[in-house]
C-alpha cells in the first residue's frame, strides 16, 4: 500500500517515446560537486511533469553510455524500510542491466513488506541488516552504484557508510527534492510520479528500451501504482499515464498486480487498522486535520510487521474537509511522522522545519526525538500556526 502520496509541479511536454526524461548530471571534478536543479513555472497548455533542471546533454549521456559499453559489476540501494517504488524500480533496473550484460544486485538497508515479496527478481536482493557479509561484498566489488528513490545518504541509515567509502562511480535516479551532491551522474526530475517512471526514462535516454520485458515492466509498474495511489494522486499527469501504458504492452497483469499490493492483509493489520481508526484517531475541524498516533505497546499487541502501517496516514484525508493528516508512531529508537496532504499546501515545509524531514510537496516524513506524547501534544500545537489550515 503506498506510504507516500507527492505531489508533483513542474511542467513536461515528454511522452514515453521522447526523452531526455530528466537531469543526468556529470558532476565536475568528483562526485558530489554539482549544481542544484533550477525551477521552471507550470506553462499554459504544457504537461504538470517536467525536468527540474535544464536537462541531460548528450555528452553526459554519452559519458555513462560508455562506462556500460562493457559487462560491469554494478550495485542498486535504495532507502531504508523500501516501499514499492524503492523495490519496484530498483528491482526492474536491475533486471534491466542484467539483460544488458551487467552483473547487478539490489541492496537494501533493512526488510520491506510482504506484500511486495512476489515480484520478480527478489532473488537478486541482499538485506544489509541480516546479510550484512554478502551486501558488503556486493558494496565492494562494484563498479557503479545507482542510488534510486533517495537524495541523501542518510536516508540509507546504516548503509550510508559503506556508500559513501566506495570507489564506485555513483549514478542517482529520483525524484525527491533538494538532492545533495553525492552522485557523479543525476537522472533528477521532481516532477515525476515515481522513481519507476524515472527508471524507464533513464532506459530510453541510454537506448536500452528494448530491454524491458514483463518481470521488468511489473517491477517499473509496481512502483508507479503504489507511488501514486494506484494513479489517483496528483502526481499522475499525461507522462506517467502513458509510460504504464507502455508497459502494459509487455503484458502486465494489471487486476494481479493490485490485488497482490491491495488485498493482502494479514488479519491482525486489518485489525491494526479497525483499532488505529475506531482509538487512535483525532480529528480538528477548526484546523482540518486529521492525527492517528500509535504507541510502540500497540504495534507489539497487534504484532505490526514492516509495512503493516503504509497507507494508514492517507484514511483521515477521506473525511470531507480534512486537507492535512498525520501518522505518529513510536518506533524503537525514535519517534516517526508521516505527513500528508491535498492541494497546495506543503507539508514537506513543515516537516522541514519542525521535524528534521521532508519529501515531496503532498506527502513527507519526518522524526522526533521526544516521546511519543511529547511528540503528539508539539503537533497539535503546531497546527495554529500553519498557514492556510483555518477552515
Amino acid at each position: 500500500m503506498p506510504e507516500s502520496a507527492p505531489h508533483k509541479d513542474m511542467p513536461s511536454s515528454k511522452g514515453p517515446q521522447h526523452g531526455p526524461l530528466a537531469e543526468a548530471r556529470q558532476e565536475a571534478g568528483a562526485q558530489g560537486a554539482g549544481r542544484q536543479p533550477a525551477s521552471t513555472k507550470d506553462q499554459p497548455g504544457q504537461e504538470k511533469h517536467a525536468p527540474s533542471s535544464s536537462g541531460t546533454t548528450a555528452d553526459q549521456v554519452a559519458s555513462l553510455k560508455a562506462q556500460l559499453a562493457e559487462p560491469r559489476s554494478i550495485a542498486i540501494v535504495t532507502h531504508a524500510r523500501p516501499d514499492g517504488d524503492a523495490i519496484g524500480s530498483s528491482v526492474g533496473l536491475m533486471l534491466a542491466l542484467r539483460q544488458m550484460g551487467h552483473e547487478a544486485r539490489v541492496v537494501v538497508p533493512n526488510a520491506y513488506a510482504d506484500f511486495l515479496a512476489w515480484l520478480p527478481g527478489l532473488e537478486g536482493v541482499l538485506d544489509h541488516q541480516t546479510q550484512t557479509e554478502q551486501a558488503a561484498q556486493i558494496m565492494a566489488e562494484a563498479e557503479l552504484v545507482f542510488c534510486l528513490d533517495f537524495n541523501t545518504p542518510a536516508r540509507l541509515e546504516s548503509l550510508a557508510q559503506r556508500l559513501l567509502k566506495s570507489d564506485a562511480t555513483r549514478v542517482m535516479i529520483d525524484h525527491h527534492r533538494d538532492p545533495e551532491g553525492f552522485t557523479r551522474f543525476r537522472w533528477h526530475d521532481t516532477g515525476a510520479s515515481s522513481t519507476a517512471e524515472l527508471v524507464y526514462g533513464w532506459l530510453e535516454d541510454m537506448g536500452e528500451l528494448h530491454r524491458i520485458n514483463r518481470d521488468v515492466a511489473t517491477c517499473l509498474y509496481i512502483g508507479m501504482l503504489t507511488d501514486t495511489g494506484s494513479f489517483r494522486y496528483s502526481n499522475t499527469g499525461p507522462r506517467t499515464l502513458r509510460v504504464a501504458a507502455a508497459l502494459l504492452e509487455h503484458g502486465v497483469d494489471v487486476e494481479g498486480c493490485y490485488a497482490r499490493i491491495y488485498h493482502t492483509f494479514s488479519e491482525d493489520r486489518m485489525r491494526f487498522f479497525g483499532h488505529c481508526l475506531a482509538n487512535n484517531m483525532r480529528i480538528f475541524p477548526e484546523y482540518r486535520t486529521g492525527l492517528i498516533h500509535v504507541s510502540r505497546a500497540e504495534l507489539e499487541c497487534f504484532r505490526v510487521r514492516t509495512g503493516d502501517t503504509e497507507g494508514l496516514v492517507n484514511y483521515p484525508l477521506s473525511i470531507q474537509g480534512i486537507v492535512f493528516s498525520a501518522f505518529i508512531v513510536d518506533r524503537t529508537n525514535l519517534v516517526k511522522l508521516s505527513l500528508r496532504s491535498k492541494g497546495d499546501l506543503n507539508v514537506d515545509a513543515i516537516a522541514r522545519e519542525h521535524f528534521s524531514g521532508g519529501g515531496h510537496r503532498n506527502a513527507s516524513g519526518g522524526i522526533s526525538n521526544t516521546d511519543l506524547d511529547s511528540t503528539v501534544q508539539r503537533f497539535i500545537d503546531l497546527l495554529p500556526t500553519v498557514p492556510g489550515l483555518t477552515a
